[in-house]
C-alpha cells in the first residue's frame, strides 16, 4: 500500500513540479520588464506598471486564477484555454509582479555613487550595469527572491481549484477509501523540496558573501 501511495503521489508532483519550473521559467524575465516599467521615467508608463502590480499584490492569486481560467468563457464568451495554460499565466503574473518589487529594490539600493564612478572611468551605462551592479543587486536579493521560491512550491497546490491534478489532490483522492495518512503524507514531498531548495539557495549566498555593502 505505501508503494502504491507514493507512487500516485510522486504522479501528482511531478505536475506541481512542472507548474513550479515553468512559473519561474516565465515570471522571472517578465518581472524584470515589470520592473524596468515601474523605474521608467516616462510617467504614464510608471503609472501603469505600478498600477498593475498592487492590483496583482492585492488580489489573492486564487481568485486571479479563478478569473483567468472562467472568465474568457463567461465575460467574452471564448473557449476556455487548457486548465494548464490557464494556471501557467496566473501563477507567472502574479510571481512576475512579485519579483519585480525585490528586483527594483535590489537596483534602487545600490548607491548613486557607484554609477558616477562608473561614468568617471569611461563605462557605459549596460558596462556599469553588467560588471558593477548586477552581482551586487543579485546579492542583495537572493534572499527575498529565495523566500517567494519557496511560497511558489506550497503555491501551486492551488492548481487544483481549477481542476489541475497536483499532489495535494492526489493525495486527497485516498480520503474516500478512508484513509487520511497519504494526503499527511503529501507534506513530506514539500519539506524535501523545500529543503533542497533551502541549501541551494544558502549555497548561492556564500558564494555571493564577497559583497559585504
Amino acid at each position: 500500500m505505501f508503494l502504491t501511495v507514493t507512487m500516485e503521489l510522486m504522479s501528482g508532483f511531478l505536475e506541481t513540479l512542472k507548474i513550479f519550473i515553468l512559473t519561474l521559467a516565465f515570471s522571472i524575465p517578465l518581472g524584470l520588464v515589470i520592473c524596468f516599467g515601474s523605474m521608467s521615467r516616462w510617467t504614464p508608463l510608471r503609472v501603469l506598471s505600478r498600477g498593475f502590480v498592487w492590483v496583482i499584490r492585492g488580489t489573492p492569486l486564487m481568485l486571479q486564477l479563478i478569473i483567468i481560467f472562467f472568465g474568457p468563457g463567461l465575460i467574452l464568451g471564448l473557449t476556455a484555454m487548457p486548465r494548464i495554460t490557464a494556471t501557467l499565466v496566473a501563477f507567472s503574473i502574479n510571481y512576475a509582479c512579485y519579483f519585480s518589487e525585490i528586483y527594483r529594490g535590489g537596483i534602487e539600493s545600490i548607491p548613486r555613487g557607484q554609477y558616477e564612478a562608473g561614468q568617471v572611468l569611461g563605462m557605459t551605462k549596460g558596462q556599469i550595469f553588467r560588471k558593477i551592479v548586477l552581482l551586487q543587486v543579485i546579492k542583495r536579493i537572493l534572499a527575498p527572491m529565495s523566500n517567494e521560491v519557496i511560497t511558489l512550491v506550497k503555491d501551486t497546490s492551488l492548481a487544483r481549484v481549477i481542476g489541475i491534478y497536483e499532489v495535494i489532490w492526489s493525495g486527497e483522492q485516498f480520503i474516500r477509501k478512508g484513509l487520511l495518512w497519504p494526503l499527511l503524507y503529501t507534506g513530506v514531498f514539500y519539506l524535501v523540496f523545500n529543503g533542497g531548495l533551502t541549501v541551494l539557495f544558502g549555497k548561492l549566498e556564500k558564494k555571493l558573501s564577497y559583497f559585504r555593502g
